[in-house]
């Protein structure tokens, strides 16, 4: 848990309920590493499997994952690939189209794009951060510098940012007008499908982890949510993820669904929804914790 991304107080917050969890079972000997770095130094060597809580940075975008497979230290989430994949926003629409997945239309933006390259209303997204960090709705022409520095600013104050030659871009995303909803797959299996409900309609970074006002209704079973589930489970294979992965997604008014992202390694805070996913299937938090740790592997 913990890490250098922008999303370290988050993972912290995830990390250390995770640890709790599993070690109420009585089963297991917990140990909770905190990383300060880009490296595995504070694990021990004698482990048995890692859960990731890791969240953004390192720890989603391949990093982690091929360091304990190095140690051949099975762990929670998607390999390497997959999560290199689902990091990127880019790399993920291109497979999602190339899957023939639905999602959003999409284009990019460089600094100096003068104009949203796409009709309004649009969203800004850096390509690999995660938590909403950076992200706006730009609705008329007057919000997209703001919304396109907005962006960038996320990504030049990264400690992820790659070191290329390749001149940076951000991502232009059709904006779906609609409902938001959010499936979790573990293993394979699709878990119940839970809608967010927030207040505006905007679900930012405050609406995910400080506002009480955000609602998670989950959505009573019927063929909205089996078509979503499927296409959670299209999604997840597409990437080629393992384990767990929380597919988000956008609902027209006419039903269409659009996968807007994969998130390989998703939160465990009061506010997260892969844990009332799973409770509602009949386990506690603790019982989540333990049935994705039990999914843990490694590349062999």
């Amino acid at each position: 848990m913990g890490g250098r991304s922008s999303e370290r107080e988050v993972s912290l917050q995830s990390g250390r309920n995770v640890a709790e969890a599993l070690a109420s079972l009585g089963k297991y000997e917990v140990v909770p590493v905190d990383v300060t770095d880009d490296t595995l130094a504070a694990l021990p060597r004698d482990v048995d499997a890692a859960y990731i809580a890791l969240h953004g940075g390192w720890g989603e975008n391949g990093g982690v994952q091929a360091a304990l497979d190095a140690l051949k230290i099975p762990y929670t989430g998607p390999g390497v690939q997959a999560s290199q994949i689902a990091m990127d926003k880019v790399k993920t629409k291109m497979v999602l189209e190339m899957k023939n997945v639905p999602t959003a239309k999409w284009s990019l933006a460089s600094p100096d794009t003068e104009k949203p390259p796409l009709p309004l209303p649009v969203v800004v997204k850096p390509p690999c951060d995660g938590s909403s960090v950076g992200i706006s709705k730009v609705s008329t022409e007057s919000d997209w510098p703001k919304a396109r520095d907005l962006a960038f600013s996320a990504i030049t104050s990264s400690s992820q940012v790659l070191k290329t030659s390749a001149p940076p871009t951000v991502l232009v995303e059709e904006f779906i007008p609609g409902r938001e909803f959010t499936v979790a797959v573990v293993d394979g299996k699709a878990w119940p499908v839970i809608e967010i409900v927030a207040k505006d309609g905007w679900y930012g970074y405050e609406e995910k982890y400080t506002s009480n006002e955000t609602r998670y209704p989950f959505l009573e079973d019927g063929e909205l949510s089996s078509k979503m589930q499927k296409i959670a489970v299209d999604a997840y294979r597409a990437v080629g993820c393992r384990g767990v992965t929380r597919v988000d997604f956008r609902v027209s008014p006419l039903g269409r669904c659009y996968v807007l992202e994969l998130n390989t390694s998703p939160g465990f805070t009061s506010h997260s929804l892969v844990p009332k996913a799973g409770i509602k299937t009949g386990l506690t938090f603790a019982g989540v914790c333990d049935r994705i740790l039990q999914s843990a592997d490694y590349d062999r």
